[in-house]
């Protein structure tokens, strides 16, 4: 009895030792980096959604105009570039900073989402939710839908451009952890992607509507687009509520990051966003590596007992090959200070029959104890159940009979 107790509290000692270190290193801000403006920040892997570190990363915190990156990538997907929108009563009774569109104006749904993402236009983003969905509920019923469909549960959107808002269900509010996922998702998982990534880079935008009566130029507030090196998108946001925002998108090398900070600082402290993104995306280009998960290749076997292949001794087991399923090769980034372990688990003894491609065991990659990737281990050969009968015919044909 004492030596069950003593294991059992062994085993808590353990997991709050080392288990909770280890998931608590993923969020914890490095020392480095030292202190951040921000409330809230992470930086991910933009390749396989992996939170780096961050600082109070799964908080829920509003995020004011990083809203619209989920209202553009949407539109993107569920609209035509080519729709006429009319501006309605709503959309023009919009607060700054908006287009100042009349009641019944027209415009082009692409132009709309370039005054969407460059000027953070409030009027555009309910002009494109209205066209997509029918109504600012609807679209932000698509939203909410599209959030959890990407892994953000701690997510919920009222208004399609992040005034900061509140339904029957809750608040308008995010985590920098969620809003870094959808930010992912916009720049390089959505079928979209690319024309995305075409209107947040664009340095300035002219546009009409669509009778010709009144023209309108854009320029891109997102300054990190210049200021920092490998940034291919991102999307500044401001309210009283939220604090100055900022996500952003870079590449490196042939890594991916995406990082956020929220709540970070209010006015006259604009300029603290840059900073701490620059902090922050300075430590992950210096201490995180591409790894492409390799899987062994040396042939393994498998003994199957009691089977019968046609031409073999009844009398011996049976040896079949057995190989890793096919997939294409993934690729992660790795802190310096982290660990990267393959376990490989099969079954290497088997009563018959075998059907081919039968799954016989697992090869699993797991970084600090989460894991990373997963493939199957395949029979290549079928095998069927040795019968009586199945001597004789080996029989006739050892003797050519």
């Amino acid at each position: 009895m004492r030596k069950t107790v003593r294991t059992v509290l062994w085993i808590i000692f353990f997991w709050m030792t080392t288990v909770l270190r280890i998931c608590a290193a993923q969020c914890q801000l490095p020392e480095e980096i030292g202190e951040l403006y921000a409330r809230s920040a992470v930086v991910i892997d933009g390749s396989s959604g992996r939170v780096l570190f961050g600082k109070n990363a799964d908080e829920t915190m509003p995020m004011a105009s990083t809203t619209k990156i989920m209202t553009c990538i949407l539109a993107l997907e569920n609209g035509d570039p080519e729709d006429i929108v009319e501006v309605s009563q709503n959309a023009a009774g919009q607060p700054e900073v908006h287009l100042g569109s009349g009641v019944g104006e027209t415009f082009y749904l692409k132009d709309l989402l370039y005054a969407l993402m460059l000027e953070s236009y409030n009027d555009a983003a309910v002009m494109i939710a209205e066209q997509v969905s029918g109504s600012v509920e609807e679209f932000a019923g698509l939203m909410n839908q599209k959030a959890k469909e990407l892994g953000c549960n701690e997510t919920h959107f009222v208004t399609p451009n992040g005034l900061d808002s509140t339904d029957d269900e809750g608040v308008h509010q995010t985590t920098a952890q969620d809003l870094a996922r959808i930010m992912k998702y916009c720049v390089w998982d959505s079928p979209k992607s690319e024309e995305f990534l075409e209107i947040t880079q664009a340095r300035s935008y002219f546009f009409s509507n669509v009778k010709g009566t009144r023209s309108y130029a854009c320029d891109n507030h997102n300054a990190f687009l210049d200021m920092y090196e490998g940034v291919i998108s991102g999307k500044t946001g401001f309210t009283s509520a939220a604090g100055y925002c900022y996500v952003c998108a870079v590449e490196s090398e042939g890594r991916k990051f995406t990082g956020v900070v929220l709540a970070c600082g209010w006015p006259y402290n604009r300029t603290y966003k840059w900073k701490d993104m620059t902090k922050m995306m300075d430590y992950a280009k210096k201490h995180y590596r591409e790894v492409r998960l390799e899987y062994p290749e040396e042939i393994m076997y498998a003994e199957v007992k009691n089977g019968w292949i046609d031409g073999e001794n009844p009398w011996k087991n049976i040896q079949i090959p057995l190989c890793i399923e096919k997939s294409a090769g993934k690729i992660i980034l790795i802190g310096d200070q982290e660990k990267l372990i393959r376990h490989l688990e099969y079954r290497n003894t088997i009563e018959a029959p075998v059907e081919r491609n039968m799954v016989f065991g697992k090869i699993q990659f797991t970084l600090n104890g989460v894991l990373m990737a997963e493939k199957r281990i395949l029979s290549e050969t079928a095998v069927a159940k040795r019968k009586p009968g199945n001597w004789l015919v080996w029989t006739l044909q050892m003797f050519h009979l």
